[in-house]
C-alpha cells in the first residue's frame, strides 16, 4: 500500500470504528466492561482530590485580599494553602483524570480488553499514597520550595513508582493491540507516558536527590514546570480532543497531514519554552533567546491543530446544546490555543517586562491548566461514564450547572486577572508609583478573582453529586437501565437483570 493509499485510509477511518455493527457493539461492551474498575477509581479520587482543591484555592484566594482570614492557623498560611491547592489539583486530579482516560482511550483504539490489570491498580494505590503522603508533607511544613515539585523527597519516589507502572502498561496494551493502524491519539498518548516518568525522574535527580547549583536551579526547575503541562497534560488533553470530537459529530478528523504535522512540532519545539520564564534572570542570553524563539515556533503546532478541529467542526457546531462532551471539548480545544497564543506572546522580552511578576501570569497559567485540561477532562468523562456504568447521567440541569458554573467562573477569572496583571505591571514599572497603590489597585480584582472560584465551586461540586448519583443508579434498587447514550450511543442498552 502506497504512503498516500495509506494516509487516506487512516484519515477516513473514525476512532474505534468496526466493519460489522453487531461484533463492534459487543467488543466495545466488552472493552468498557473490563476498564470499568480502574477508571472508576481513577476517577473517583481524582474528583475527592479536586473538591480538596477547590477548598483550598478559596482559602487561598480569600486571603490575597482578605489578609487576615484564618490567620490563626499556622498551617494555612497563604504560602501552604496556595502550594496544597496547585498540588492537589495538578497532582490529584488532574494527573488521575488524565490516566483514567488515557487507560480508557488506549483499550479503545487498540481494541483490546483492559490488559495486565493488576498494574493499573498497584499504580492508582500508589499514586495516592504518594499525593497523601506528599499534601500531608506540605502541610507539615516539609515543602521543598521548588514551583511543581513542592512535595518532599520522601513522596516523590512512590509518585515515580506509579508513573513508571502506567508507562509500562501502556507498552504492553499498545504492543498487544487487535488493531494495527494508529489514530493520532495513540501518539499523544504514548508520547505523554513515555515523556512524562523520563521528564519527574530527571528533575528530581538534579533537584532534589543531587541538586545542581546556582542559577542552573531556576534553568531545571522551569524545564520542567513549563514542561509537565506540554510534555504530559498537553498530549493527553490532545489526544482526547482529536477522539471525542470525530467520535461525538460521526465524521473523520479533516486532515491525517495536518495531524502528523501538529504532533511532531508539538514535540520539536515545546521542550525548549520554559527559559523564557527566566527573561531578566542571570542566565545566559542564548538560552533565553532560543526559549523565545521556540515559543513563537509553537505557533505551528497550535495554528495547525486549531485548524484541524475547526475544520472538523465545521457544519456541527449545532451538537454543542445537545451533547456535554462536545461542549467541554470544545471549550477546551478554543482555551488551548488562546492560552497558547497567550504563551507566545508572554515569551518576549518586551511584553515580559510589563507582564513578569504580575497577575496575568496566574491567569495563563489557569487558562492552559484549567480551561483547557480540565474542561477537557470533564467532557471526556461525561462520555466515558456512561458507557463503562451502563447508566445515563441523571440530571441535565446539574450538568448545565457544571458547565456554565465552570465557563463561566474561568473566563472572569482569566479575563479580569489578565487585564489587572497588565496594569498592575505598568504601574510596578512606574518608579513615581508606590508600591502599596499598587497592592490597593489589585484589591477589587483579587475579590472578582474569589467571586469566579466560588462559580467554579459550584460548578464542581454539580459534577460531584451527579457522579454520585450516577454511581447509585449502577445498583439495586436504585438501577435505572440506559434510554440513550449521549450522541453517538456505542453500547446496547443493559436489561437491568
Amino acid at each position: 500500500m502506497s504512503s498516500t493509499t495509506a494516509s487516506k485510509t487512516l484519515q477516513a477511518i473514525l476512532p474505534g470504528d468496526f466493519s460489522n455493527e453487531d461484533f463492534r457493539r459487543a467488543k466495545l461492551a466488552e472493552i468498557d466492561a473490563s476498564c470499568r474498575t480502574p477508571v472508576l477509581f481513577f476517577f473517583v479520587s481524582g474528583l475527592l482530590w479536586l473538591l480538596a482543591g477547590t477548598l483550598f484555592a478559596l482559602v487561598a484566594s480569600i486571603k490575597l485580599h482578605t489578609p487576615g482570614f484564618l490567620a490563626g492557623w499556622e498551617s494555612l498560611t497563604f504560602g501552604i494553602v496556595r502550594t496544597v491547592h496547585l498540588n492537589t489539583v495538578v497532582y490529584g486530579f488532574c494527573s488521575q483524570a488524565a490516566v483514567g482516560v488515557a487507560i480508557w482511550l488506549m483499550c479503545r483504539l487498540c481494541r483490546v480488553p483492559l490488559v495486565a490489570p493488576g498494574i493499573v491498580t498497584v499504580a492508582n494505590l500508589f499514586y495516592n499514597v504518594g499525593v497523601t503522603v506528599g499534601i500531608g508533607g506540605i502541610l507539615a511544613g516539609d515543602s521543598t520550595g521548588i514551583e511543581w515539585l513542592e512535595m518532599p523527597r520522601y513522596a516523590t519516589p512512590i509518585l515515580f513508582v506509579s508513573y513508571a507502572l502506567i508507562a509500562v502498561w501502556t507498552i504492553i496494551t499498545f504492543r498487544l493491540r487487535a488493531e494495527r493502524h494508529l489514530y493520532v491519539s495513540q501518539w499523544y498518548l504514548l508520547a505523554a507516558v513515555l515523556w512524562f516518568p523520563w521528564l519527574y525522574g530527571t528533575a528530581q535527580v538534579m533537584l532534589i536527590v543531587e541538586p545542581v547549583r546556582g542559577v542552573v536551579q531556576a534553568a531545571v526547575n522551569w524545564w520542567f514546570a513549563h514542561n509537565v503541562l506540554g510534555l504530559w497534560f498537553t498530549p493527553i488533553g490532545l489526544a482526547a480532543i482529536y477522539y471525542f470530537i470525530p467520535k461525538v459529530i460521526g465524521r473523520p478528523i479533516h486532515s491525517y497531514y495536518l495531524s502528523v504535522l501538529g504532533f511532531w512540532s508539538l514535540a520539536l519545539f515545546y521542550n525548549w519554552n520554559g527559559m523564557h520564564h527566566l527573561v531578566g534572570g542571570p542566565l545566559p542570553a542564548w538560552m533565553i533567546t532560543v526559549s523565545i524563539v521556540a515559543s513563537v515556533m509553537m505557533l505551528i503546532p497550535v495554528l495547525t491543530v486549531a485548524i484541524n478541529h475547526h475544520s472538523t467542526m465545521i457544519g456541527h457546531f449545532g451538537k454543542l446544546r445537545h451533547s456535554p462532551t462536545l461542549r467541554f471539548i470544545v471549550f477546551g480545544a478554543v482555551s488551548y490555543t488562546l492560552a497558547s497564543l497567550q504563551g507566545v506572546l508572554s515569551a518576549l522580552r518586551s511584553f515580559s517586562e510589563i507582564a513578569h511578576f504580575t497577575h496575568h501570569t496566574v491567569a495563563h497559567a489557569h487558562l492552559g491548566m484549567y480551561a483547557f485540561f480540565a474542561m477537557v477532562m470533564f467532557g471526556s468523562m461525561y462520555y466515558i461514564l456512561p458507557r463503562i456504568t451502563g447508566r445515563e447521567w441523571p440530571s441535565n440541569a446539574l450538568i448545565s450547572v457544571h458547565f456554565w458554573g465552570v465557563a463561566i467562573g474561568i473566563v472572569l477569572y482569566v479575563v479580569v486577572l489578565s487585564a489587572a496583571g497588565l496594569q498592575q505591571g505598568r504601574m510596578m514599572n512606574d518608579p513615581t508609583v508606590k508600591f502599596l497603590d499598587v497592592v490597593k489597585f489589585t484589591i477589587p480584582y483579587l475579590q472578582i478573582r474569589t467571586v469566579s472560584g466560588l462559580l467554579m465551586a459550584l460548578g464542581h461540586a454539580a459534577f460531584v453529586v451527579n457522579f454520585g448519583w450516577l454511581l447509585v443508579r449502577m445498583f439495586a434498587p436504585y438501577r435505572k437501565p440506559v434510554v440513550s447514550i449521549l450522541a453517538g450511543a456505542e453500547i446496547a442498552s443493559p436489561s437491568g437483570k
